[in-house]
């Protein structure tokens, strides 16, 4: 192998290393029977919710999870893969591209690693499901806001009440 290759392959796996610093999730799925068109849509996705989503040779992503969280990930990088990065949310990556999966019945997820630990293709089909932070805070808000307001309305009826009282004496 020349020396070129040599570099451009290092290249490429100081890329991923990099990709991988930091993130909170790494998941890996088959991509096969996916089109040009619908990756592209997916991708769209991916990339508004911060996710890099990208096709790396397994063997130059064997060689940059060595020593790492990640290595668990040597075990299902096999057959065409790709893999989704996020350094922000750890369901964003599971949740878009199981999203993608039930629209486009294709692709399939091989496993991941989620904040440090490795799950197989189950754990992250159940991953997919949870909602996103902003859905979780949201549905959290409205739980809370729900009684204050009924207490609020309470009081206020009590206030009316009394007030209605104090005007007819």
């Amino acid at each position: 192998m020349s020396v070129e290759v040599k570099l451009e392959k290092q290249k490429v796996i100081d890329e991923i290393k990099e990709k991988l610093d930091g993130a909170k999730a790494v998941v890996v799925v088959d991509y096969k029977g996916i089109t040009v068109s619908e990756a592209v849509a997916m991708r769209k996705k991916l990339r508004e919710e911060n996710v890099d989503y990208t096709v790396y040779k397994n063997t130059l992503v064997k060689r940059a999870i060595e020593g790492t969280e990640f290595v668990g990930l040597a075990d299902v990088l096999g057959g065409p893969s790709a893999i989704a990065i996020s350094k922000d949310e750890a369901t964003s990556p599971a949740r878009i591209l199981s999203s993608a999966m039930k629209e486009y019945k294709k692709m399939e997820f091989k496993g991941g690693v989620i904040e440090g630990q490795f799950m197989d293709k189950n754990a992250i089909i159940e991953l997919a499901d949870i909602p996103s932070r902003e859905v979780l805070i949201a549905k959290f808000m409205g739980s809370i806001q729900s009684p204050l307001s009924k207490l609020v309305r309470t009081i206020q009826a009590v206030a009316d009440a009394s007030e209605g009282e104090a005007v007819e004496a």
